[in-house]
């Protein structure tokens, strides 16, 4: 809290009349409030503390309320007679500033002569309003200097958490299972919360089983769900998908894998700053979304999706005010992984007809990427890339642009495998299709061509019609559902070249070079690869 006590200390000797302090943190706000104004090396002058709420009134540094002060217009009249040096801290006043309810005249007008009255007195005083809302009428804008109050630090979580489990372990209460890195994830996935809410989900975590360890950051994550919810823009997403339920793509796990634990306090001493983050582009279907849900599950981090169309609405300077307010709660969040799905159709460069409203959202989005600093690892994806505007795709937005597209052999076969797998462990369908390597071989000729989503939907469909005639799976349902669809790569087969012409000299392969098969060659020639040569190959041909 250095820097709030330094700027407080700083304007109360030079006498602002009236600050606000947003926050929810009230006794946070008034201990730090006591603190700085009752530290003659701070600010010179001590000033006693007076506090007001509409249940107490006003009250006096002694904790005497005086008589008929609950109503804020009496309170502010109250404090304008005081001439004594002081403090005069407001909680509630908000309330009459406007939001739901009206304007209060009176108490507006009496906040204008206090400020007035302030400044010109001889004994130095300053109200300051503490409210979770941010609500100044126009009327005060002149008058009232607002402070930024920060969320707890790390460091002040850490605190919190120690000492919870030094008053539970130390009775047998609860047992301990974490190291000193996990019990900075703690902390850090405590991020965003205030010293309440932390302290509440620290105590969820260690009754939940009795034994307090990594498995119960889950618990955390969840009361991190509540906060992030409430910002209506961003959305808390479940990563339930595990990072091997993802076929293929080996190049990008490897260097997603490189990334792991690089918001933890041993990278930055090893002189390495937060990876912005990655933009994954290619063939819809391949599982650039999944991919994203499969990242935030192996790093244990929240996984916040950015909805671009709920930025924008109807009211003038309301979509600016959405997306600040939503890399606010991401930044508040950190370290989180925020997940930009399609990002082309809300940046789209066609965007010039909304009387500019696209283009700022846009250069908001683009300055924090920029110029971030907190640890929020940005995972957008793009099925065309090409109606990106230039300016997203230069090099210091993203670490790194990565083209997925249609799955080599190899990719098939595991992607076969995960759906297989995955629904014949399911007792209803146990026992039903023996999958070995000859059916998955077959499985993976017949699907040359196949995004991972339309090999997905291939076994559902082979699925139905086993359920439709109440019999087991059988190998011919899914050979027939296979032969049955037309794939993406037929129908779009123009589009889709066009894609990898672009990613041919622009983007870096997600599936390494070793992953193709001798008598499959790469669908574009030459595609980068992290730390491979390129190499030259002949564009791959279709079979349908």
């Amino acid at each position: 809290m250095t820097g709030f006590r330094h700027d407080l200390a700083q304007l109360l000797k030079a006498r602002f009349p009236v600050l606000y302090v947003e926050s929810y943190e009230e006794h946070r706000v008034l201990a730090e409030l006591a603190a700085v104004a009752s530290d003659a090396a701070m600010v010179r002058t001590p000033r006693p503390v007076w506090t007001w709420s509409a249940t107490t009134g006003l009250l006096q540094p002694d904790g005497i309320a005086q008589q008929y002060t609950t109503e804020p217009d009496n309170a502010l009249e109250a404090v304008l007679r005081i001439q004594q040096p002081g403090l005069f801290v407001f909680r509630d006043l908000h309330n009459s500033l406007g939001g739901d309810v009206p304007v209060l005249p009176t108490v507006v007008r009496r906040l204008r002569d206090i400020a007035a009255a302030f400044k010109a007195g001889a004994a130095p005083r300053t109200l300051v309003i503490v409210a979770p809302v941010l609500r100044i009428p126009p009327d005060l804008e002149k008058d009232v200097t607002i402070v930024d109050f920060p969320l707890p630090t790390e460091g002040e979580i850490r605190g919190v958490l120690e000492a919870m489990i030094a008053g539970n372990a130390a009775g047998g209460r609860i047992r301990i299972e974490l190291d000193p890195i996990g019990r900075e994830k703690f902390a850090k996935a405590a991020a965003g919360l205030t010293l309440s809410e932390a302290e509440n989900a620290f105590a969820r975590a260690m009754v939940n089983d009795g034994v307090l360890d990594l498995r119960d950051l889950g618990v955390v994550h969840e009361e991190k769900r509540q906060a992030v919810r409430k910002s209506g823009v961003l959305e808390y997403v479940d990563a339930d998908v595990r990072l091997e339920q993802v076929g293929g793509l080996e190049n990008l796990k490897r260097w997603l894998a490189k990334r792991d634990n690089s918001w933890l306090a041993a990278a930055a001493e090893y002189g390495l700053p937060a990876p912005k983050g990655v933009l994954i582009t290619g063939v819809p279907g391949c599982g650039k979304s999944l991919t994203a849900k499969a990242v935030a599950a192996a790093w244990g981090l929240p996984l916040l999706r950015l909805d671009i169309g709920r930025v924008f609405s109807g009211l003038i300077g309301s979509s600016e005010q959405n997306m600040r307010a939503a890399l606010r709660t991401a930044e508040a969040n950190a370290p989180c992984v925020l997940w930009v799905d399609e990002i082309e159709k809300g940046f789209s460069s066609s965007g010039s007809l909304d009387g500019g409203t696209t283009n700022r959202v846009f250069g908001t989005f683009l300055t924090w990427m920029q110029e971030k600093t907190g640890a929020v690892f940005v995972i957008a994806t793009a099925n065309d890339i090409e109606r990106l505007p230039p300016e997203l795709l230069r090099k210091g937005r993203f670490d790194e642009i990565f083209f997925v597209d249609l799955p080599s052999r190899a990719e098939r076969a595991s992607i076969w495998g995960v759906h297989l797998r995955r629904r014949l462990e399911r007792p209803a369908v146990q026992g039903q299709l023996l999958l070995d390597e000859g059916l998955l071989r077959e499985l993976c000729t017949l699907s040359t061509g196949y995004s991972g989503a339309e090999i997905e939907q291939a076994v559902v469909a082979a699925l139905f019609d086993a359920f439709s005639e109440r019999r087991p799976l059988r190998r011919d349902d899914l050979l027939r559902s296979v032969g049955g669809m037309v794939p993406l790569s037929v129908t779009q087969a123009e589009k889709l070249d066009a894609v990898r012409q672009w990613a041919r000299t622009r983007a870096v392969a997600a599936t390494a070079a070793e992953d193709w098969d001798t008598g499959e060659d790469p669908p574009t020639a030459p595609m980068p690869m992290i730390g491979v040569t390129p190499l030259s190959q002949p564009g791959r041909t279709i079979e349908v």
